[in-house]
């Protein structure tokens, strides 16, 4: 079932959704993504998906695997700009292009689902060891010069606490992507816990590129 009732089913995901390439970005299935638009393809893009099921896929330049996200808020700036927040439903695999459609300035595309149907299933404890965790956290954010809250590493179910660090921490492009692929959540944390140990032995950051 889904988290929300806005939220379409699994076997109700369209065939053909919106693209939006984003360089060492990272939606995750129940991960939430802010997003600050301005380039005219894509403002017509969120417009587009605001007038239909809401849905927009986010994936990495270069790869095939991406995840669509639905737009749970919205709001339009002063000087033209829509910010938006997407949270994340089910991975996809990407297919052609579809070229049939209208024209539009971006691209759509049909995407296969079959694989991720575990992606919109609720998803209990993953039992990873929260201190060792905390530990290569404080080690890491002190790395990259970065803070967390604490408080809410403490509260937050295991699930929605990796989701949002596999998210949030500077890690290369092949890593974010290689933590999107994971079979499963528990899969990916175990990933995320293993590239926090190499990110600390090797004592380097990674190299940022601008989108």
């Amino acid at each position: 079932m889904p988290y929300n009732p806005f939220d379409p089913l699994f076997e109700d995901l369209p065939e053909v959704i919106p693209i939006f390439p984003l360089e060492e970005t990272l939606l995750l299935p129940r991960g939430e993504l802010p997003l600050n638009i301005f380039e005219p393809r894509y403002l017509e893009m969120v417009s587009d998906a605001l007038k239909t099921n809401r849905l927009i896929g986010i994936m990495q330049p270069e790869f095939k695997t991406g995840c669509v996200g639905r737009i749970v808020r919205f709001e339009e700036a002063q000087d033209g700009r829509y910010l938006i927040n997407l949270r994340g439903l089910c991975r996809f695999r990407l297919g052609p292009i579809d070229t049939t459609r209208p024209s539009t300035s971006y691209q759509c595309a049909y995407v296969r689902w079959d694989e991720f149907s575990q992606d919109m299933a609720r998803v209990g404890c993953l039992g990873i060891d929260k201190s060792y965790l905390k530990t290569l956290l404080r080690q890491y954010f002190c790395l990259h010069g970065l803070s967390i809250n604490w408080q809410l590493v403490d509260e937050v179910g295991d699930d929605g606490l990796f989701t949002t660090l596999a998210m949030v921490c500077p890690l290369p492009a092949s890593e974010k992507q290689a933590l999107l692929e994971a079979s499963d959540c528990k899969d990916r944390a175990n990933l995320l816990v293993k590239l926090l140990e190499m990110a600390l032995q090797s004592g380097s950051t990674p190299t940022t590129r601008s989108h």
